[in-house]
């Protein structure tokens, strides 16, 4: 497990290259994650070769294109083993793909007196569109509260989720404690309900297998950008029968059947939600991300990533005065981990360690009220991908070390 004998490292440029006169160690994966020069010389190859607006054009260009468009939304469906390729939707990211749920499947389905449940560790994009849907329409927003670990806590979730509950909507995997959410247990408690289950899964697609029809969720969102793919670009799955009953939120081209002077039919599904010019070279670079991951192994990845934090987990808690959040076992803990250094701004950390060539990450993480129900106000964190090593993680404890001599005594 190091960088010699890891095999997917060399696919990855922009790994080899100085920052600060040392070799980089990214370590900033769960914001975005790098793109091997497969994919990068994929979005060439398209406007080099294929580019043209799709569907609608008869022309060769727009052939080729539209049929690379709907071959990758197939391979997508597949990845995530989804029923049917119509339940896949082109969006913008993970953070537009909860709004489209909220505005769409929430403004027509939420009712004053009615209750939302989320939870305390919820990233921002899994908040606020529910946080403004349940004041508009005059319902409850309720969180579930998370257990000793950081788990969301089942035993809460039961008393939290209610008759009244027409949608939960819970991160798989927390972008700030590392845990993975029991969705399927939630899935079937929502469904006892009558509620509907959102997944955020912008943490959990890229590193593990997700079967949307074995968690039985009813909708999951997630982004191209964090599993190699381009920024810009996002996946919405929904069950087809819910996508079919919700109205769209955006119009204009593609995802209407016929435009009339004072009404408008809309198209079928999934165009229905795809108006205007989609992201083309993202989506079709996307597919080729899947099969990049496909080529690895999704099990074999999060097998990798496990060993990672099973080596470098137990050296970072070796750490005095640093505090990690999260599980402090291993086998609990998925490669994103947080911590903070006693006396120290996680701004200022995280500076050090850029001068030593790690890129981590530094704040709120996008997550504000777990940091008040935390009582901290930010963190830093790393996080890593399977072109990450056991030689990154030593940098990294290393670097900590260093870079708390220095703020203590002046020196490294």
């Amino acid at each position: 497990m190091d960088n010699k004998n890891n095999q997917w490292r060399k696919d990855f440029p922009i790994l080899d290259q100085v920052v600060n006169d040392e070799q980089l160690v990214y370590l900033d994966n769960a914001a975005t994650t790098q793109k091997p020069q497969q994919i990068i010389d994929d979005i060439m190859a398209f406007y080099q070769n294929d580019n043209a607006n799709v569907h609608r054009g008869v022309h060769t260009l727009a052939e080729r294109s539209t049929e690379q468009f709907e071959e990758a939304r197939s391979k997508i469906q597949q990845f995530i083993n989804a029923k049917h390729s119509d339940e896949i939707i082109y969006t913008k990211g993970t953070t537009d793909s909860l709004n489209i749920i909220a505005r769409s499947y929430g403004e027509q389905n939420i009712q004053a007196g009615d209750e939302i449940v989320i939870s305390y560790l919820e990233h921002h994009s899994n908040l606020i569109p529910w946080q403004q849907l349940a004041l508009k329409k005059h319902a409850t927003l309720k969180y579930i509260d998370l257990d000793e670990d950081g788990f969301v806590d089942l035993n809460d979730a039961k008393k939290k989720i209610t008759d009244k509950t027409k949608i939960v909507s819970i991160a798989h995997v927390s972008n700030v404690l590392g845990v993975i959410n029991p969705i399927k247990q939630l899935a079937k408690l929502a469904h006892q309900h009558g509620a509907v289950m959102v997944v955020d899964g912008a943490q959990s697609v890229p590193y593990m297998p997700v079967d949307v029809q074995d968690l039985d969720c009813d909708f999951l969102a997630f982004s191209g950008h964090k599993m190699l793919g381009p920024t810009g670009l996002g996946i919405l799955y929904g069950k087809e029968d819910l996508l079919n009953s919700m109205p769209p939120v955006d119009y204009g081209g593609e995802m209407i059947s016929f435009v009339h002077l004072f009404d408008t039919t809309w198209n079928d599904l999934p165009w229905k939600f795809e108006a205007g010019t989609p992201n083309i070279a993202g989506a079709i670079a996307l597919g080729h991300a899947v099969d990049y991951l496909n080529s690895i192994g999704m099990d074999k990845i999060l097998d990798y990533e496990n060993q990672l934090v099973d080596y470098v987990l137990p050296k970072l808690q070796a750490i005095d005065d640093l505090i990690i959040y999260g599980p402090r076992d291993p086998q609990k803990h998925t490669s994103v981990i947080s911590f903070n250094l006693k006396g120290l701004h996680p701004h200022d950390l995280a500076t050090g360690l850029d001068m030593e060539g790690v890129a981590v990450r530094a704040g709120h993480h996008c997550a504000q009220p777990l940091m008040e129900y935390l009582g901290i106000k930010a963190t830093a964190r790393a996080s890593f991908y399977f072109y990450n090593t056991k030689e990154d993680a030593d940098t990294l404890v290393n670097s900590i070390v260093a870079t708390k001599e220095f703020f203590q005594n002046g020196t490294i």
